[in-house]
C-alpha cells in the first residue's frame, strides 16, 4: 500500500460510528412525543397526506370508504372526463411518457407551442411561456425580471410561490397589507420618493387561495398606472373559473388590456399540472430565456400538455360548466352563512369555514371525514393563529344532493364543536 494511504504512527483512531449532524436535531425535535405533531397523530387528527385511492371528481375513495370530494380544486370538474383521459392517453402512445429534457433544449414539442398559442390568444395576450408547474412560474418570472435595484411590491396574502420568488430575485421586497390599497399607496409613494429610478413591480393573487376573495383588481390597475409600475395577477384560482369565459380576474373586471402579465396554473381547472405566464411579446420571451425555473427544469410531460388542451377546447365549447359552478358557489355560500358560519369574503368556489380554534378545526376536519366528506383543514402558519378554517372548493359537476349531504354534514359537525350557537348564529 502507498504511503499516501497507510496510516501512520501517532494518527487519531477514525470512528466507525455514525453520528448524526448537528443540522438534523430540528427533525428529532419535530418528532417529540410532547410535540404537536405527535399529539395530533396520536389522536388520529393528522390531515395531511391521506392517500386517495380512487378520485372520479366529485366522489373519491379513501381508506376504502366513498366520500363526497369537497376539497379539490377539479373546478370545471374534469378530471375524469373521458374525452380528457382520451387525449391524455393518445399523446402517451404519440409522443411516450415524458420529455426527458428542458424546453430550452430537447423538451419542446409541438404540443407546447399549440398550448402557448392557444392560451395567449384565449387570454388576450401577445405571447405566452409555459413552465413545469404553477409554483415554478411564478417564482421564475419574479426572479426573471425584478433584479437589482428593482422594488416588487407583494400583497402580504400572496401564495408561497409569490413569496418564493420574491426571495430569489435580486429585487428589494415590500409586503402591504392584505387588499389594503391605501397601504400599497403609500408604499409606493415612499418609493418614488427615495429611488424614482427603481423598476416597481405589483404582484398579487387574482383569487386568493384561502378566502376566495377576489383582488381589488381596479384599484391595483390604477395604482401601476399612476406610479408607472408593471402589475401581475396570480391567476391559478381564477383561471377557468371567473371572468367571461373563465379569462380570469383581469377579465372579470374588464381589464385585461391593462394588466400586463398574468400566472397561472394547470393544476386546478385544467385537471393537470404545469404553469404559464401571458404577457406582450418582448416581454414573455425575456421571460422565456432568463428564468431559470424554465430553462433547468424538465417541460411538462406530453399527457399533461394534451390534458390542458382538450379542458381548454371543453371550457370554451361548453360554457354552461361556468354557469353551473357559479350557482353551486352561490348556493354553498349562502348555505353555510344561514346555518351560521362565518366564510370571511369568499366570491369564488373557495369557501372558506372558520373554526378559529385549531384543535377544534383538525377535530371538526376528523369528524366531516367521518361523515363522508372530504374538506382540507388549514392552520398555522398557513393561516395566521387564531383563524384556522376549513377550506371547502367546488366543482362545475357536484349534484344538489351533494352539496346538501355536504352542508348537513358541516351543520351537524359545526353545532357538535360549537361553531355556531344552535339557534344559527356564529359563536
Amino acid at each position: 500500500m502507498s504511503d499516501r494511504y497507510s496510516k501512520s504512527a501517532g494518527s487519531p483512531e477514525i470512528s466507525t460510528a455514525t453520528e448524526q449532524p448537528a443540522l438534523f436535531d430540528k427533525c428529532d425535535r419535530f418528532f417529540d412525543p410532547e410535540g404537536l405533531y405527535a399529539q395530533v397523530k396520536k389522536a388520529d387528527l393528522y390531515p395531511y397526506f391521506r392517500p386517495i385511492e380512487k378520485n372520479d371528481g366529485t366522489r373519491a375513495i379513501i381508506h376504502g370508504r366513498e366520500i363526497i370530494m369537497a376539497g379539490s380544486n377539479n373546478y370545471l370538474g374534469l378530471l375524469s372526463d373521458p374525452r380528457v383521459k382520451k387525449a391524455s392517453e393518445d399523446a402517451v402512445e404519440q409522443y411516450g411518457s415524458g420529455c426527458t429534457g428542458s424546453r430550452f433544449l430537447n423538451g419542446t414539442l409541438d404540443l407546447h407551442i399549440e398550448l402557448e398559442e392557444r392560451l395567449a390568444e384565449f387570454m388576450g395576450k401577445e405571447s405566452c411561456v409555459l413552465f413545469s408547474t404553477g409554483y415554478m412560474t411564478n417564482q421564475g418570472v419574479l426572479e426573471s425580471l425584478a433584479g437589482r435595484g428593482d422594488i416588487i411590491f407583494s400583497d402580504k396574502d400572496n401564495h408561497s410561490c409569490i413569496v418564493a420568488g420574491t426571495k430569489v430575485a435580486l429585487a428589494d421586497t415590500v409586503r402591504f397589507r392584505h387588499d389594503d390599497m391605501a397601504h400599497l399607496r403609500t408604499l409606493l409613494v415612499k418609493a418614488a420618493e427615495s429611488n424614482p429610478e427603481a423598476g416597481k413591480f405589483i404582484v398579487s393573487d387574482g383569487v386568493f387561495s384561502m378566502s376566495g376573495a377576489i383582488a381589488k383588481v381596479p384599484e391595483l390597475v390604477e395604482l401601476a398606472e399612476e406610479f408607472g409600475a408593471a402589475l401581475m395577477l396570480d391567476d391559478a384560482h381564477a383561471v377557468g373559473v371567473i371572468g367571461p369565459g373563465g379569462k380570469g380576474s383581469a377579465a372579470h373586471f374588464n381589464m385585461s388590456d391593462r394588466v400586463h402579465l398574468v400566472t397561472g396554473t394547470f393544476s386546478k381547472s385544467f385537471a393537470s399540472l404545469g404553469g404559464f405566464v401571458v404577457g406582450s411579446r418582448n416581454v414573455i420571451e425575456y421571460i422565456r430565456h432568463t428564468a431559470s425555473t424554465h430553462i433547468f427544469s424538465a417541460s411538462m410531460p406530453p399527457s399533461a400538455v394534451a390534458t390542458v388542451l382538450k379542458c381548454l377546447e371543453i371550457l370554451q365549447a361548453e360554457p354552461e360548466r361556468l354557469d353551473r359552478l357559479w350557482e353551486i358557489s352561490d348556493y354553498m355560500r349562502e348555505g353555510f352563512k344561514n346555518v351560521g358560519f362565518n366564510v370571511l369574503k369568499s366570491q369564488a368556489p373557495i369557501i372558506p369555514v372558520m373554526a378559529h380554534n385549531m384543535r377544534t378545526c383538525l377535530e371538526m376536519w376528523h369528524d366531516l371525514l367521518e361523515e363522508g366528506v372530504f374538506v382540507n383543514a388549514v392552520v398555522p402558519p398557513a393561516v395566521p393563529k387564531g383563524q384556522s378554517l376549513l377550506r371547502t372548493s367546488y366543482m362545475a359537476t357536484h349534484t344538489n344532493e351533494e352539496l346538501d349531504f355536504i352542508l348537513a354534514a358541516f351543520q351537524k359537525v359545526g353545532k357538535k364543536h360549537g361553531v355556531f350557537s344552535t339557534n344559527g348564529t356564529a359563536a
